[in-house]
């Protein structure tokens, strides 16, 4: 239970995201939780892929901004 307590540590689960902000979601099932490999939204009161702008059917448990994309390192 411990790691449980510490991955949503992680994540916001107190109120939602601004409508249309890009997110990461923590979701949970029978085997424990995990990230979803793809940023969601809320929007109109449902969690949507922003890839497929398709509801999400899963049991989200929090969300964090979205990670920054990875820095590229300049040619010298």
């Amino acid at each position: 239970m411990v790691e449980r307590a510490s991955r949503l540590a992680q994540f916001i689960n107190d109120r939602m995201p601004r409508e249309d902000e890009a997110v990461q979601l923590l979701c949970e099932d029978h085997s424990g939780t995990y990230t979803l490999p793809f940023l969601c939204r809320w929007a109109e009161n449902h969690w949507i892929n922003i890839q497929t702008s398709r509801p999400i059917e899963a049991a989200v448990a929090g969300w964090r901004q979205a990670p920054a994309p990875p820095r590229r390192r300049s040619e010298a």
